[in-house]
């Protein structure tokens, strides 16, 4: 097998990469920060491709694809992602722009175009990374939890497509709550609640994808929101997690 990693310089898609490579999976690596790209693929036990992109580039997200069309890939991991803490009125639009262009633009572009090489295969697997964000509404981190949900009802809709069309290709959509990794120095939050370690998630779901899982879900926590979502109204969750996030600012 050979995967395609992406945001694999840190935290889950490093731990994935790692997961992965354990099965004998080769691997093909990008994110922004090349060294530490070089540094992790010198510590795993597998072939491994180094291409540094940045995800916020549509033309880099573009060429990423066609540098790799060849390779025969068989597991697409779209993990890069961004978030932006703050009040929607005082956050800053570019940095926003960013955000969109890594959670929601380089996704589906990347989906869009290994799709129909997995399809004509008739087999392999796609794995987005979520969050537990994606089931409620997210005050002071408002675009990353829209992010979230377009993630989410993305993978979805296009599972069911594929199982429509009796397709071997599977899509799996990990959801965790909270993860220790850098994500929250970057986004400038400091979570209230101890996090999941990023190994044990990473390992969740890679044994999860592939056993053909569309939802994943690590941790009772994040069961518990998914059961949440579903009884309490909006309103309410709107106003739960605000409280949360409040306490988030660093």
């Amino acid at each position: 097998m050979k995967a395609l990693v992406t945001g694999a310089s840190s935290g889950i898609g490093r731990d994935i990469a790692r997961s992965l490579a354990a099965r004998g999976c080769s691997l093909i690596l990008t994110a922004r920060r090349e060294e530490r790209l070089h540094a992790l693929a010198e510590e795993l036990p597998v072939p491994v491709r180094v291409l540094p992109a940045d995800l916020t580039d549509r033309a880099q997200v573009r060429g990423l694809y066609e540098a790799v069309r060849g390779e025969d890939i068989d597991i697409l991991v779209n993990n890069a992602g961004r978030g932006v803490f703050g009040p929607f009125d005082e956050t800053s639009l570019e940095e926003e722009l960013a955000l969109l262009d890594v959670n929601i633009v380089a996704i589906h572009m990347l989906m869009k175009l290994f799709v129909p090489d997995l399809k004509a295969k008739g087999r392999g697997h796609i794995l987005n990374v979520a969050s537990s964000a994606a089931f409620l509404p997210g005050p002071l981190l408002s675009s990353y939890y829209a992010s979230k949900a377009y993630v989410l009802r993305l993978s979805q809709a296009v599972a069911e497509e594929l199982r429509r069309a009796g397709s071997g290709v599977k899509v799996s959509v990990l959801c965790p709550g909270p993860v220790r990794t850098e994500f929250d120095q970057v986004a400038g939050v400091s979570f209230s609640v101890s996090g999941l370690q990023s190994q044990a998630v990473a390992e969740y779901a890679v044994t999860r994808m592939l056993q053909g899982r569309l939802l994943i879900l690590p941790g009772a926590g994040t069961k518990a929101v998914h059961v949440l979502q579903r009884v309490v109204p909006d309103k309410l969750l709107a106003r739960a997690c605000w409280h949360v996030q409040r306490r988030k600012q660093g």
